[in-house]
């Protein structure tokens, strides 16, 4: 539901921009001031995470972007849009933040990257109602009434409240700390390899990803010249090979390691980027649309399995929190870059450009070896 709420903002940014009287250039600054709340969201909730527990956070934070996309759709002026969607960015951050950490700690070692995997294939699920919703309501109520529908998931909150346990890991740790010193010291980063890999690897990974997936929907729209009808099966071969994808990557990284799933993963989407935005005809788009779900999006699968291993209990979601807010700023240097390059070169070579360059990162970063990984084993559970 999240990802519906992001995604709606991605499927309307032409709409968006033709009321608001803006064009794509300044669209994208909007996409930035969401990343800059990501950040906030990302750092400030990792902390209340690891300091108040996971499962209130999680709670909060779904309420708090439920509530901002709902005003997304009452919003007249593009200052106003800039700010709710930078107030939107807080909540969004701060779920995430708080709920790859909840999973993480409460499920076993041997099944974690299949967990990261699942959670990670949610993202999908809301960019398929999205893109699958909007034909319906884009002629009748306009894109403010996609905003509408990103009210829903504020009732999540009450499923958190009455059927989410805290994290097993937060509650033996916490009483480890209380009875060790009788009070709970406040969470704090320690800047070993592991981390300043995971924060590296974060900013890199989400500006390629952001360059690959941001401006796709406009990218269809405006330059393949399709109807938001038109679009949906390109979108819907995206969503299929993501969701088939990440199950799958998580899988494979569970029998092989993930460097070398990082690797393969990553040669395919340099290959299938130049098909995957400038392909001509539905015989390449739509091919294209699924090889670039089922391996460039797909690796995402790995994500919170691979910051987890990276961090201490003690501080884990303020680690990842910090790596997502690296992310989130990956995501904002795209959302800005891309359209600039595009005004000059055309949006195809500038996403595939730019979506190659944070490729090339990613694997550098990759291939790096830290001495130790802090999360690798987490309390309760054998070496």
């Amino acid at each position: 539901m999240d990802a519906f709420d992001q995604v709606a903002l991605l499927l309307c940014l032409p709409d968006i921009g033709h009321s608001l009287g803006a064009g794509l250039t300044a669209m994208g600054f909007v996409i930035t001031a969401q990343s800059i709340g990501r950040v906030v969201g990302n750092t400030t909730w990792g902390w209340l995470s690891d300091s108040y527990g996971r499962k209130i956070t999680f709670m909060l934070g779904v309420m708090w972007f439920a509530a901002f996309s709902g005003l997304t759709a009452v919003t007249w002026t593009y200052v106003g849009m800039i700010a709710v969607q930078f107030l939107f960015g807080i909540g969004f951050g701060g779920e995430w933040t708080a709920s790859a950490a909840l999973l993480m700690e409460s499920v076993p070692r041997r099944s974690r990257s299949l967990a990261s995997a699942i959670m990670m294939s949610g993202y999908e699920c809301g960019f398929l109602a999205a893109a699958a919703i909007q034909p319906f309501v884009l002629p009748h109520w306009g894109w403010r009434g996609m905003f509408v529908i990103g009210v829903l998931p504020a009732v999540l909150a009450v499923f958190i409240r009455r059927g989410v346990p805290e994290s097993p890991v937060w509650l033996k740790t916490r009483s480890e700390a209380r009875k060790a010193s009788q009070s709970v010291p406040r969470p704090r980063l320690t800047l070993n390899g592991a981390a300043v890999q995971a924060f590296v690897f974060m900013a890199v990974l989400q500006f390629q990803n952001a360059a690959m997936y941001s401006f796709y929907p406009t990218v269809l729209r405006e330059v393949q010249k399709l109807s938001p009808g038109a679009i949906f099966p390109l979108i819907a071969a995206y969503c299929a090979g993501s969701l088939a994808g990440k199950p799958l990557c998580g899988l494979l990284a569970a029998r092989i390691g993930e460097r070398p799933v990082f690797i393969g993963y990553f040669l395919i989407t340099v290959l299938d980027i130049w098909p995957f935005v400038a392909g001509k005809g539905a015989d390449i788009l739509i091919p294209a649309a699924l090889v670039m779900g089922l391996f460039g999006n797909a690796i995402f699968a790995l994500v919170p399995h691979y910051l987890a291993q990276r961090f201490p209990s003690s501080s884990r979601s303020l680690g990842m929190g910090c790596s997502y807010a690296l992310a989130a700023l990956g995501q904002g240097i795209a959302g800005f870059l891309v359209p600039w390059l595009g005004g000059s070169f055309g949006l195809p070579l500038a996403i595939s450009s730019s979506v190659i360059l944070g490729t090339i990162a990613s694997a550098v970063v990759v291939f790096y070896r830290p001495s130790f990984l802090p999360g690798a084993h987490m309390e309760g559970e054998e070496a």
